[in-house]
């Protein structure tokens, strides 16, 4: 637990009415770095489209029909909880919160937060529903005034999440796609101190290469094509984390020398998912992106297919992420929700005595949430599936 003096205006408590969007809207659990980068949540835009939505169905409530069919009547919020998984216990498509967050509109302040301990009430009259907090508290004056005071403010009571951040948090930008196989000339790891194979963390590297300008840097392995399985077009190259590193002192050239030999830069790792070693190549560290999360169905029809599966995976199940053959180019965009198919097989039909081929159904088989978007690929998290996916698999509007 952290104790912090703020000084900050007394303002009303939240008030009784909850929407869904309180339930759906979005919420990243990056901690202190985030805020620097996106502000608080209290502070995330809310969409035009969004809002304009939110007006349509403003104090409407939710049709009964869009329950899940097991909605309970009541729940509290439990630390550990996500958005997502909160919003699936009430609806049966738990990204449509627009289409929800107009219940009493007028007296929501702000949509992106929730926290451990709020009580969640789901009424229902006249064909319709709507969700409350439990014994609200009113308040009767807008005064606002200004005093010291000191806040006790611990993890249990920070905004959930929406989904599962600590899921794809290590991938926001560690998982990188390039449009070309420029890895081949990056810099990279030439010798280690007493010719050490494998390096962890805290360990010194030697680098040769253009490194001037930036400190810090990401470390990958050889990249790979990453190829469409419809056209057989390289789409792009996905390079294989390692690690994270940082210079530390400068190498320099030695034209003329005794030697004719040149002293490489140093680094220092600083992070690593994996032992880094000699051949791994150097980029320079990308700004992280913390702008929140909006999950919502793509407004225009999108096909395609997941084109690999990161890491050395054969296949890819719940909490796996995997590379799809679309991206900005085809309209993607972060939040994307997509419904995930299993390509049918092609089979005998044995009942026929010319024993032709046939090809099964897709079927449908879970949701993925795209959450990296490159300009021909995007990186989806499988978020539930009845089945292992593979490339080649099917995917389109939920």
């Amino acid at each position: 637990m952290s104790v912090r003096f703020r000084l900050r205006p007394l303002r009303p408590l939240m008030p009784a009415a909850l929407t869904l969007a309180t339930l759906a809207g979005l919420v990243t659990a990056a901690g202190p770095a985030a805020a620097a980068t996106a502000g608080t949540p209290g502070n995330w835009p809310v969409t035009n489209d969004q809002r304009s939505t939110a007006h349509k169905v403003a104090e409407a409530g939710v049709p009964l029909s869009e329950l899940a069919a097991d909605a309970p009547d009541s729940y509290t919020v439990k630390r550990g909880d996500t958005l997502w998984a909160i919003s699936k216990l009430f609806l049966k498509s738990p990204w449509r919160w627009p289409e929800l967050w107009g219940m009493n509109l007028e007296q929501i302040r702000n949509p992106h937060l929730i926290y451990p301990g709020q009580v969640l009430v789901l009424e229902k009259s006249g064909g319709r529903a709507r969700l409350k907090l439990a014994n609200p508290v009113s308040t009767t004056t807008d005064t606002v005034k200004l005093q010291p005071k000191v806040r006790s403010e611990s993890s249990e009571f920070s905004a959930i999440a929406s989904i599962p951040m600590n899921l794809i948090g290590p991938f926001l930008n560690d998982a990188a796609i390039f449009e070309t196989n420029e890895l081949d000339t990056a810099p990279r790891i030439v010798a280690t101190p007493e010719q050490r194979v494998l390096l962890a963390k805290g360990d010194l590297a030697y680098v040769r290469g253009d490194t001037a300008g930036q400190r810090s840097w990401q470390i990958f392995r050889a990249a790979k094509p990453v190829v469409d399985p419809a056209t057989n077009e390289i789409l792009g190259f996905e390079g294989r984390f390692v690690g994270a590193a940082e210079r530390v002192r400068d190498g320099e050239s030695r034209p003329g020398a005794v030697s004719d030999a040149s002293v490489p830069t140093t680094f220092r790792v600083i992070s690593v998912r994996e032992e880094a070693g000699v051949g791994d190549r150097l980029t320079p560290a990308a700004v992280r992106d913390f702008a929140p999360f909006v999950p919502h169905s793509p407004e225009n029809e999108l096909n395609g297919q997941i084109a690999a599966l990161y890491g050395d995976a054969l296949s890819a199940g719940q909490n796996q992420i995997v590379a799809l053959n679309r991206g900005k180019r085809d309209g993607v965009e972060r939040g994307h929700v997509l419904a995930l198919w299993q390509s049918g097989r092609t089979v005998v039909d044995s009942t026929d005595p010319s024993k032709p081929a046939m090809k099964l159904p897709d079927e449908r088989r879970g949701v993925m949430f795209v959450f990296r978007v490159f300009e021909r690929v995007s990186y989806a998290l499988i978020l539930s599936a009845d089945d292992p996916a593979h490339v080649g698999d099917h995917f389109s509007k939920p």
